[in-house]
């Protein structure tokens, strides 16, 4: 049972550095540093995107609006911590 938390673990982890590198990316892309016209960045983005967006969107969705600031990444990647830190750190524990 500790290797599947591990593991799950190990997923909602690789999932937080996916959700970072989509915000690092269209920031990069909103600063005009990289042309998100590019097929190389274009196909980045859109699979990156493809990953994060059905979480992010019911995220969106709830929450106020706040102009031109998107928070919803930040509040998935706490969503993220939540589950690994006390979820999956308090299973793992009760199977120790």
């Amino acid at each position: 049972m500790l290797r599947l938390l591990g593991f799950l673990d190990y997923l909602v982890q690789l999932y937080e550095w996916i959700v970072i590198a989509a915000v690092v990316l269209q920031m990069l892309i909103q600063f005009g540093v990289v042309n998100a016209y590019m097929p190389l960045v274009r196909s980045i983005r859109e699979g990156l995107s493809a990953v994060t967006e059905p979480l992010l969107r019911p995220i969106r969705r709830r929450m106020p609006n706040t102009g031109g600031l998107d928070f919803s990444a930040l509040v998935l990647l706490l969503i993220c911590l939540f589950i690994r830190w006390v979820i999956i750190g308090g299973l793992a524990d009760q199977f120790r």
